[in-house]
């Protein structure tokens, strides 16, 4: 019999923190790409490829849940402040992206903007439990 040596509780978060005006699609493509961009940080983050009971292979997915949150405007800029403040690397949605279609016009978008001007509409963080929580105080989940 196998046994399972990954831990039950990973002592790391991941969390996607939206703004609380954003349409659906918006917040499910959001979601996406904040996930993609925390994925691509670490790969480490990945866990091993699915199997069903045919022996299908599927690709594999993050190792650990991720916890999607909203708040308003303020408590998205709050979150992103504490966490730069904190040395954590994150990911970053502005309402301009929405206006884009590809990665080099998203990223001159974002560059073009100071950061304390941008217009978030939602971040993507991993790092320590406690540190997370911290960030993201103010924060509720997303219905």
């Amino acid at each position: 019999m196998e046994h399972d040596t990954e831990p039950s509780r990973p002592d790391t978060k991941i969390a996607v923190l939206l703004r609380d005006d954003l349409l659906g699609w918006q917040a499910l493509n959001v979601t996406a790409f904040l996930v993609s961009g925390l994925t691509a940080a670490d790969p480490d983050r990945i866990g091993e490829p699915y199997l069903d009971a045919d022996g299908t292979e599927y690709l594999p997915m993050l190792g650990q849940p991720v916890l999607v949150l909203q708040g308003g405007k303020e408590v998205v800029t709050a979150a992103h402040t504490r966490a730069l403040t904190r040395g954590l690397r994150i990911t970053v949605f502005t309402a301009d992206l929405f206006t884009t279609g590809n990665d080099r016009d998203n990223r001159a978008a974002v560059r073009a903007v100071p950061r304390d001007h941008l217009d978030l509409v939602g971040l993507g963080v991993h790092g320590p439990r406690n540190a997370v929580d911290k960030i993201l105080k103010g924060a509720r989940m997303h219905p």
